[in-house]
């Protein structure tokens, strides 16, 4: 047998019948591009604002004039200090809740912790943000400031450690744009779905989407209590002057 004829008659055939394959190939009908476009719904219009303002659908907390879309936490004016365009704590007066209640919901917030520093560790600069009232992303001075981890600034408190510690340097201004998607309950109380949070600080993505283990507590484990589908934002007093300014919140 002559073997290397037989492959340079297999070559010469492969050769004369590639073009009739391409052919056929070449003639299959091309997919439809439009099988996969999707026209419904369509996403309503929402004007995005300039920097860090609020976007058209946006809710606006505070917008450097008053407080009144805040209060104390038994309904009476709340007796934190508004000058120029931010509110500071006052201390000793408690916290500060927002008159209406959110569920899901994307926020906006900017905070300032005192120039003059003061204390260390968690003894500067502390304040939080509760969404619902009870999970808490905390603010506090945290540059330069060693304190417990899964405490610092943007931690989820006592429960997630940040990614990163983006902190500006005392009495200049910061921002956190939280992402929240609310726990939901079965009648009985039980969980059916944790809650998600995702935080940004300054620009820096630090808490990615995650689980809430329940509402926040300084002392023992975190666990869920049942709540309303929607309950007001809240901002702690915790004795020191920390301000904030230009807060919105858009419902999801």
């Amino acid at each position: 047998m002559n073997t290397p004829r037989m492959i340079a008659n297999l070559v010469i055939l492969g050769a004369l019948l590639s073009p009739l394959i391409y052919s056929a190939e070449s003639q299959q009908p091309e997919p439809d591009p439009k099988l996969t476009e999707v026209w419904e719904p369509v996403p309503r219009m929402v004007t995005p604002g300039v920097g860090t303002a609020a976007p058209s659908d946006a809710i606006v907390l505070f917008r450097g004039h008053d407080l009144a879309q805040w209060q104390q936490a038994d309904g009476s004016a709340a007796k934190w200090k508004t000058t120029g365009d931010a509110f500071t704590v006052v201390k000793s007066t408690g916290n500060i809740q927002t008159r209406r209640a959110f569920g899901d919901c994307q926020l906006h917030i900017e905070w300032r912790t005192p120039a003059k520093v003061e204390g260390e560790g968690q003894d500067r600069g502390n304040s939080g943000v509760f969404l619902q009232g009870r999970y808490e992303v905390q603010v506090l001075d945290s540059y330069n400031n060693r304190t417990y981890s899964n405490g610092q600034a943007a931690s989820v408190y006592k429960q997630y450690i940040p990614l990163v510690n983006a902190s500006r340097k005392p009495g200049e201004w910061q921002s956190y744009d939280i992402f929240f998607r609310a726990p939901r309950f079965a009648e009985n109380g039980t969980v059916v779905t944790p809650g998600y949070m995702t935080v940004v600080h300054n620009g820096v993505l630090v808490q990615d989407h995650v689980e809430i283990k329940g509402t926040t507590f300084n002392v023992g484990p975190q666990s869920y209590q049942k709540h309303n589908p929607k309950e007001p934002l809240m901002l702690q007093d915790h004795g020191h002057p920390v301000s904030y300014r230009n807060i919105w919140i858009r419902e999801l």
